[in-house]
């Protein structure tokens, strides 16, 4: 029997929407009116989370998610790792509870292309799934043509991490077996990218760890931006802990924003600049560029700054109105590319679907978006957000709404730090379980 959960019920259960209503948009006749189909491309925070709430809201919608991986492996948290907290199976989720809890069938394959006039998803296995609505969320790619010497293979050698994997592993081990009073070089793009915090967090985590086993060592950030994401949180938390801005600081950060960095020279590990500086390190953590994963841009989804436009309402493609894009691929400036601001999206994009295709009024959608950050294992950081649509296709912030961290003692910092590690494993659950 299908069931059906009452807008009031949905709303008050969950974050990420708001109760007003929306002009409904043109409809399509359905496949079959009795079951709906859904496809779901891409098995991460943004894709499992909503083909999980879409079942929720809605028995009756026939939810296929197409995804490769059998387990996927977080990011959020994967920083932690290089200050000894965890291990790489304490990341790994499965979509065994999608299945057996909600119904979503899951198909272990790869999209390979999108058939948009025809509403279909073409499969490597040469299978296609047909669809009502399709929901993309498949996450980033890399751009591979800003640093020269710096491709696919060379980031073998010199990891950038930012997909949670056996990348993390690498750049782990060789964090641990540089010399002593070694050099870690840390590349940052300039925004947007995934997780704007990440890569100062792992500065802090892998500096916590070299104070205590490798204490003459140097983390150098080399960063494309003027300023960056809780700037002044980690800058007084490395002060408090790795002697920030002394000439024995454990981390340093240098912005490149007007000097480039353009080449690697992979047997010297050095990295060049646009003014002809060279960089050396031990280990090179070279985070490159970033954009829409490359099914929504082989399929005319993403504009020329290679991210998918959406009306923020909806998440429907501002190409395609059956095509809802979720997640990092999606453009939803100013929210950040997190793990939380993607299962908020889903939410919202769970509940605009189903009132599409039932042919009910839309919720307004409201979005949240919360990130913490390690400093040390026992020193957390955080800021929040809360965001909603404005009368055009832009997304504004809530004025007065969410913050930063404030007090400067350490039982605050303790609880922020106790509140990080609760965060993440709600969030996995909530989009996993």
């Amino acid at each position: 029997m299908r069931s059906v959960l009452s807008r009031r019920r949905f709303l008050t259960g969950c974050v990420g929407l708001g109760a007003g209503l929306l002009t409904g948009c043109s409809r399509w006749p359905l496949s079959d009116p009795a079951e709906p189909r859904v496809v779901v491309v891409g098995g991460g925070f943004a894709g499992a989370t909503v083909a999980k709430y879409l079942k929720i809201l809605d028995g009756g919608i026939r939810v296929t998610l197409v995804e490769a991986q059998s387990r996927y492996t977080t990011c959020p948290a994967s920083n932690w790792l290089f200050a000894g907290m965890g291990d790489m199976e304490r990341l790994s989720v499965d979509y065994q509870a999608l299945r057996s809890r909600y119904g979503v069938e899951v198909v272990a394959d790869t999209a390979t292309a999108l058939d948009l006039s025809r509403k279909r998803v073409q499969l490597q296995s040469g299978g296609a799934q047909a669809y009502d609505r399709l929901v993309l969320a498949p996450g980033i790619d890399f751009r591979w043509d800003v640093i020269a010497g710096y491709d696919a293979a060379a980031a073998e050698r010199f990891p950038h991490a930012w997909k949670a994997g056996p990348q993390t592993l690498t750049l782990l081990r060789q964090v641990q077996a540089m010399p002593a009073g070694g050099v870690v070089l840390i590349a940052v793009p300039a925004d947007p990218y995934r997780c704007p915090p990440g890569p100062y967090e792992r500065a802090s985590m892998m500096a916590f760890w070299l104070k205590q086993h490798k204490p003459r060592a140097k983390i150098l950030i080399l960063d494309a931006k003027r300023s960056f994401s809780k700037q002044a949180l980690f800058e007084a938390g490395w002060a408090k802990h790795y002697g920030y801005g002394t000439p024995n600081s454990l981390i340093e950060w240098h912005s490149l924003a007007d000097n480039p960095l353009l080449e690697l020279h992979a047997d010297s590990k050095i990295l060049a600049s646009e003014f002809g500086d060279r960089f050396t390190g031990d280990v090179l953590n070279i985070i490159p560029p970033q954009t829409a994963g490359s099914i929504a841009r082989r399929s005319g989804l993403a504009d020329a700054g290679g991210w998918c436009p959406v009306r923020p309402a909806t998440a429907q493609s501002t190409f395609d109105e059956f095509v809802h894009v979720i997640g990092d691929a999606a453009n939803y400036a100013p929210i950040p590319k997190s793990a939380f601001a993607a299962n908020s999206e889903a939410k919202a994009c769970a509940f605009a679907v189903v009132s599409l295709l039932r042919e009910q009024p839309l919720a307004e959608a409201h979005w949240l978006n919360t990130c913490y950050s390690l400093v040390t294992p026992e020193h957390g950081i955080s800021v929040a957000g809360v965001y909603k649509p404005d009368t055009g296709n832009t997304i504004n912030s809530v004025s007065g709404a969410g913050g930063v961290s404030v007090g400067n003692n350490a039982e605050a910092e303790r609880a922020e730090a106790e509140y990080a590690q609760i965060v993440y494993r709600n969030l996995v659950a909530d989009s996993f379980a």
